[in-house]
């Protein structure tokens, strides 16, 4: 399904992690990243964790989605001196972009990135806050490899796996990084 790192840093990311029950919807446990970034030491623990990777797996570019997501592909981009692409939400891009629509857990929304935002060169580490239907990081994918680009690891703070974003994006033969995990009773 997905790599994790089953040491102390999970745990100190964890701690950090505020839980809000029923918002954005009855029934979901939205999982607020912000309150890592409140914490510079974890949150760069996380970034340099994240960083090791990307270079690791020789990408040559990051893809970070709208907005969270931006946070920590901003930090990224910067420590490994990559370019940085930014998949956005529907109608902050001015033409010409690329569109893809995806279902949420509790709707349906449309991501974009310009029509010059990567190319068949490049090798993506396409990052965001958290998986969990996968249905934001699959559009993002599909747009990206539609401009040719290879995403070679999709990589997260967090992996909500009893939602199974992470085993789709799996099955469609992308490698998964989360640095921690939450089941839905936690």
């Amino acid at each position: 399904m997905s790599d994790t790192f089953n040491d102390p840093l999970e745990q100190r990311i964890k701690e950090r992690i505020r839980t809000i029950r029923g918002w954005p919807a009855p029934h979901v446990n939205f999982r607020d990243v912000t309150t890592l970034f409140d914490d510079p030491d974890v949150f760069g623990d996380a970034i340099d964790t994240l960083a090791k990777a990307a270079l690791e797996n020789g990408i040559t570019r990051i893809a970070a989605i709208d907005a969270r997501g931006f946070v920590l592909g901003a930090a990224l981009a910067a420590q490994t001196r990559l370019p940085l692409t930014l998949v956005r939400k529907a109608g902050k891009l001015p033409p010409p972009c690329r569109s893809e629509s995806y279902e949420l857990e509790y709707g349906k929304a449309s991501v974009e990135i310009r029509m010059d935002a990567c190319s068949d060169n490049d090798t993506i580490m396409l990052v965001d806050d958290l998986i969990a239907t996968g249905g934001t990081l699959r559009a993002a994918a599909r747009l990206l490899k539609g401009l040719g680009a290879q995403i070679a690891l999709v990589a997260a703070i967090i992996d909500l796996p009893e939602l199974g974003g992470s085993r789709l994006l799996s099955d469609e033969g992308m490698r998964v990084l989360a640095l921690c995990r939450f089941s839905e009773t936690e």
